[in-house]
């Protein structure tokens, strides 16, 4: 099981930028599609503090946010830190 875990659906561009960015960082993560799996949606919107949208992103216990939240982590160079 991996640190991180992100929750997405199919064909979302927010949702396949942030596996990117993360891929190429070497990265893995857990992918919990709730569009395949619409049971885990309550979970990701509890987890998130009233998420609904996607991506929802963890780096361990910690509710990163989505997409954006994730890149602004990028350009303050404070994502490198987080991963380690």
């Amino acid at each position: 099981m991996s640190n991180i875990t992100i929750y997405t659906k199919a064909f979302c561009p927010f949702c396949i930028r942030a596996k990117q960015l993360l891929s190429s960082k070497g990265q893995e993560f857990d992918e919990i599609d709730i569009g395949y799996n619409p049971d885990q949606r309550p979970n990701m919107i509890e987890r998130s503090g009233g998420g609904t949208t996607v991506p929802q992103i963890f780096i361990g216990e910690r509710h990163v946010g989505g997409c954006d939240d994730l890149f602004a982590l990028e350009r303050r160079g404070e994502l490198d830190t987080l991963l380690s």
